[in-house]
């Protein structure tokens, strides 16, 4: 996201560029910030996979990718905790921003935990009853309006979460508000009218944690009674429309309303200037508005894991402003591999934009699949040194694995080059059809078990659902932008002038 339109205004959101002197400096630190990331190991923030997960970005036709993402294993030192993020940017800035908060929000979380960890163990060993992770008088005594805005939000259920929870929802909180304002003060990265959306989660074991602000999603992707495949959307997109968000934009003198071209697009305003338009309430960054409503206090929540969920989908909504909730599951589901749903997901965004709003241009897509579940056997079984697969055409709603062991076939013994994999597969049906007494059934499924789950080819059309009460956040193709920065104009003739001049 990030596009900029010219509109009529007085011009305030300007990008400001770094800071005199500070420049040089910033960029060497930043250098070596992101060298010694790189090496972390189980950490990943490029397209790619590994055992739980897998990842994949692709630039839209709006300019640069604004869209960021990680995937971080042994988070906080611990084997059974994973932190996931997606990072939607937006602004003149934005990419700035999303990378920013991608590389720096993790750490910020996990030494915010381990202080909450602390404290917990503190106060337990003092008062069996006392609070977890309070504040002192210092931190009271320096509240801001987002903290002012969390003390009234509602904190019902907390009882019934388990111990963590509480340590893990202090955490979030001031690992973002922390984050905020080192953004506020960064020398090189202009952020008054630049930002970023950010959905995040832990996984630690079967406990999963949530903070989100903007409008980038999470869904589970889970399993009713009757093992069929559902979807169950974990974050709440925070629009400027909801009533909560809506209520402490207005209490703070910002504004909210649509503009006539977009009219399911409410954006948030200045008090006496059309600028910039944000399309979301609560974000990093963007500071013009911070003072008129909007917050970056996240919103967090928890879900108790359960053996029917099988995937976790975070996604920037340049998935969701195409697809359902429903349709990006079953996507996910009916990928051919693990390693590729992600791409999957988006080859499939993207076909939909083309589809769905041919006037309009694509947005920046990044997607997070988090796997919950060991893989199916057959589709995750290692294969043998000594043995080649192949696997039949579905016939008669069966599909049949077969192995052939390779020293009983002589005519795949050239075959065993590892960059003739395409041949290898040739060769061994035909050595199953001549040779048929050599062949082994290991593995047979039928598709009328769990028709949800083959890997069965399906349209683009099939896909999308086209039923007249299906509800979508997408727009009916207009311009699609999270802000409408207020830029200069050029008349005809002045840019005409101008070409004359420059030509002499």
């Amino acid at each position: 996201m990030g596009s900029c339109l010219s509109t009529e205004g007085s011009g305030c959101c300007k990008p400001r560029g770094p800071k005199k002197g500070a420049f040089g400096q910033a960029s060497v630190t930043e250098a070596r910030i992101d060298e010694e990331l790189g090496k972390i190991a189980g950490r990943m923030c490029t397209s790619g996979s590994s055992s739980v997960a897998c990842m994949f970005t692709q630039q839209g036709k709006k300019g640069l990718n604004q869209d960021s993402m990680i995937v971080w294993e042994d988070f906080a030192s611990r084997k059974d905790t994973v932190f996931c993020g997606v990072f939607d940017g937006h602004g003149p800035f934005g990419h700035l921003v999303a990378k920013r908060v991608r590389d720096s929000l993790p750490s910020k979380l996990c030494s915010q935990w381990e202080a909450a960890k602390a404290r917990a163990e503190e106060a337990n060993s003092i008062d069996m009853n006392g609070s977890v992770g309070s504040m002192n008088s210092d931190e009271t005594a320096s509240l801001t309006m987002d903290e002012e805005w969390k003390e009234s939000e509602e904190l019902e259920g907390l009882e019934k979460t388990p111990e963590m929870f509480a340590a893990w929802k202090e955490s979030f909180l001031k690992a973002f508000k922390v984050m905020d304002k080192e953004l506020r003060l960064h020398p090189t990265v202009d952020c008054f009218c630049s930002g970023t959306t950010a959905v995040t989660l832990v996984k630690q074991g079967e406990d999963l944690v949530m903070g989100n602000v903007g409008d980038s999603r999470a869904v589970l992707g889970t399993r009713d009674e009757n093992d069929t495949l559902m979807a169950v959307q974990l974050t709440v997109d925070l629009k400027p429309n909801l009533p909560k968000e809506s209520e402490r934009i207005k209490q703070f003198k910002g504004r909210v309303f649509a503009l006539q071209d977009e009219p399911d697009v409410p954006r948030v305003w200045l008090p006496h200037d059309d600028s910039p338009g944000l399309a979301m309430a609560r974000a990093f960054g963007d500071f013009c508005l911070k003072d008129f409503g909007l917050i970056s206090v996240p919103e967090i929540s928890y879900r108790r894991l359960t053996e029917r969920d099988e995937f976790i989908v975070m996604a920037t909504d340049g998935i969701w402003d195409v697809l359902s909730n429903k349709e990006v599951v079953e996507i996910v589901a009916s990928a051919p591999t693990r390693t590729t749903a992600a791409r999957s997901l988006v080859e499939f965004a993207v076909r939909a934009w083309r589809a769905k709003y041919p006037t309009s241009k694509t947005d920046d897509c990044a997607v997070v699949c988090l796997y919950l579940r060991d893989s199916p056997i057959v589709h995750e079984a290692k294969a043998k040194k000594d043995t080649l697969q192949d696997f039949t055409p579905m016939k008669d709603n069966i599909a049949v694995t077969v192995t052939v062991s390779e020293d009983k076939c002589p005519e795949d013994q050239e075959a065993s080059s590892p960059t003739l994999g395409r041949q290898n597969t040739v060769r061994t049906a035909n050595c199953v059809k001549s040779h048929p007494e050599n062949a082994e059934i290991v593995e047979l499924s039928t598709e009328l078990k769990h028709p949800e789950r083959s890997q069965s080819r399906r349209s683009l059309a099939d896909c999308l659902s086209v039923a007249d009460d299906e509800e979508w956040s997408a727009l009916e193709g207009v311009t699609r932008v999270n802000s409408l920065l207020t830029l200069p104009r050029f008349l005809t003739g002045d840019r005409t002038a101008g070409v004359l001049r420059k030509r002499h």
